[in-house]
């Protein structure tokens, strides 16, 4: 047997089990340590972004409803990177357009996410967004059409986070990376910096510029 933190998990076959407009599900069979194999079911995905954006000491939150807990969560304004060919922050300056109605003069990553790595492929980046301007708000459909936009002092958005208020992980990290830069305890990276955890299995196999429409 290898050492520990030197094996290779080589995949000797992979089986899709579903594909949907958003996501899929697949099997890959590993070679274990000590010859054995396993099997992993990986949920893949297009990826993500999300946007910390901040006017006067305030932070732009939604209120969305999300199904899967029957729920709505205070949540960022974010979206998936399903155009293809799309860079992270054209994607992210729409979405802010569209959920929030907000331009953003000056644009920084925060955080980069992997969000449920044991068995999703989902990766999400952050980006601080300030010297906001108004601009017309996007059309929404579905939960969407349901969704609220509030504007939340940063500080209380922290607090709401400790008392379980604010319960999305990527909202989480979000606003407690920008306290973090707006307090002067750390610095974000540019916005050109590599973001080489965004998945591609499932944009590779999707024809046309919305990848979201399965061939």
């Amino acid at each position: 047997m290898t050492p520990p933190g030197t094996h290779v998990f080589d995949v000797l076959d992979s089986e899709l089990l579903l594909e949907s407009p958003i996501l899929a599900v697949r099997r890959d069979t590993l070679a274990m340590p000590g010859g054995g194999t396993g099997t992993r079911e990986i949920v893949e995905h297009f990826g993500a972004v999300a946007v910390v954006a901040v006017r006067e000491g305030r932070v732009a939150l939604v209120r969305q409803y999300r199904h899967s807990v029957q729920s709505r969560l205070w949540e960022l304004p974010a979206g998936l990177l399903d155009v293809a060919g799309e860079d992270e922050i054209t994607t992210a300056q729409r979405e802010l357009a569209e959920e929030a109605g907000l331009a953003a003069g000056r644009w920084d990553v925060l955080c980069d996410l992997v969000t449920s790595p044991g068995f999703c492929e989902e990766t999400v980046r952050v980006f601080l967004a300030r010297d906001l301007s108004d601009v017309e708000r996007g059309e929404m459909e579905h939960e969407e059409a349901d969704m609220l936009l509030e504007w939340i002092p940063l500080e209380q958005a922290r607090a709401m986070i400790l008392r379980g208020e604010i319960v999305n992980s990527i909202a989480v990290s979000g606003i407690l990376s920008a306290a973090e830069v707006l307090d002067g305890r750390a610095e974000p990276r540019p916005v050109d910096t590599p973001f080489p955890w965004r998945p591609t299995a499932l944009a590779s196999r999707r024809v046309g510029p919305d990848l979201k429409k399965m061939s």
